[in-house]
């Protein structure tokens, strides 16, 4: 049986979820993860599987359909688009301005107009929206000649985040004197007794200036290589992921997943751009921690118990994660996976051997 390639996989996964709404689920506001799973899938070297996860992806859950353009929006006059940035009602609006857009110009030019706008809504749709456009730029920046149903992808993964762009208050300097771990380790946590559910820490989230410690964190940071802190970023929260057992389990993965999002796309972005980029994942990190921990459970001692646990090699947790089938396990597998190979550290392989545990496996079709 011939082997499908990743640009095969990825073509035909695209045509087949075409029709896919932005979200999902009873409540509506459930991220469209088929593309970036898909695409996972395909880097970890199963193209051959593709097609199947996509069709049983498809079967679990119905997707909610595309609010339909009214308003043409104008990417000239700040006017005409900054008031409809999270407003999900014009989803179908932005997709057709970033159409239109990634017709007149080649993608990455249009990538690095949006990034900056964007970049302050970081957080939209629990960072789904950063993530899913960095899934989409590494199929074009793979592709030998950008293909249409690639260039929709990034359309649509650009539009996900206009309209559930979602700024949180203050800004980043990158100014302070913290590290990484000395910064997270100094956030007050405010206990929230007994209440862990993904609403409840919404709601937080959606004035994280009213938790205490937020503003000074904002400054708490010292400026640094844009790599080495991508790298603590991924590190660090993989082992915040492992040291809160308590949480639901699948929020906290985007403590891993967006920074290793964001650096598939720097390459394609100037320099002057990598700097904000990391203040605004230091952004979202601080609003995470502060809206959904309410203490550091165990993150002091999660380097080491991590060095210490018996972790399968991560040739059988990509095996593990292709048999359990969850878009958020297949992601989170590879973004570890991508990160370990960078500078190995127990925790990627300890996280994800966690995460397959804790998430159910998908279910079957039926």
């Amino acid at each position: 049986m011939p082997v499908i390639g990743y640009q095969d996989a990825i073509n035909d996964a695209l045509e087949r979820m075409d029709d896919l709404g932005y979200e999902r689920g009873a409540q509506g506001d459930l991220a469209n993860h088929g593309p970036m799973g898909a695409e996972a899938l395909a880097v970890l070297g199963h193209g051959d599987e593709v097609a199947a996860w996509v069709e049983g992806y498809r079967s679990v859950m119905p997707h909610h359909e595309v609010p339909a353009p009214r308003f043409a929006l104008d990417p000239a006059d700040e006017t005409s688009w900054r008031p409809a940035l999270g407003d999900f009602s014009r989803a179908g609006d932005w997709e057709r301005l970033f159409a239109c857009e990634l017709a007149d110009a080649a993608w990455r030019d249009v990538l690095v107009r949006w990034w900056p706008r964007l970049l302050p809504g970081l957080l939209a749709g629990l960072t789904h929206g950063v993530i899913r456009t960095a899934h989409a730029v590494r199929s074009l920046a793979a592709a030998p000649e950008p293909t249409p149903g690639r260039l929709t992808e990034l359309a649509r993964g650009l539009a996900y985040w206009a309209a559930r762009f979602a700024h949180l208050p203050g800004e980043v300097r990158m100014r302070g004197t913290q590290d990484l771990a000395g910064a997270v380790a100094a956030l007050p946590r405010t206990p929230h007794p007994g209440d862990f559910r993904v609403g409840s820490a919404a709601g937080r989230l959606a004035h994280p200036d009213r938790l205490p410690g937020y503003a000074e964190a904002l400054d708490a940071l010292a400026p640094t290589r844009t790599q080495w802190l991508l790298t603590e970023m991924t590190t660090e929260f993989a082992g915040i992921y492992l040291a809160h057992p308590e949480l639901p389990p699948v929020p906290l993965v985007h403590g891993v997943t967006a920074p290793a999002a964001v650096r598939l796309v720097l390459p394609h972005l100037p320099d002057e751009l990598h700097e904000p980029s990391l203040a605004a994942l230091w952004h979202v990190h601080t609003a995470l921690l502060l809206a959904f921990t309410g203490d550091r459970g165990a993150e002091a001692s999660a380097a080491s118990r991590a060095a210490e646990a018996d972790i399968p090699p991560f040739g059988e947790l990509i095996a593990r994660a292709v048999a359990h089938g969850d878009e958020h396990v297949l992601k989170f597998t590879e973004a570890c996976a991508r990160e370990h190979a960078l500078r190995p550290d127990a925790r990627f392989g300890a996280a994800v051997d966690v995460a397959q545990r804790r998430i159910e496996p998908r279910p079957t079709a039926g």
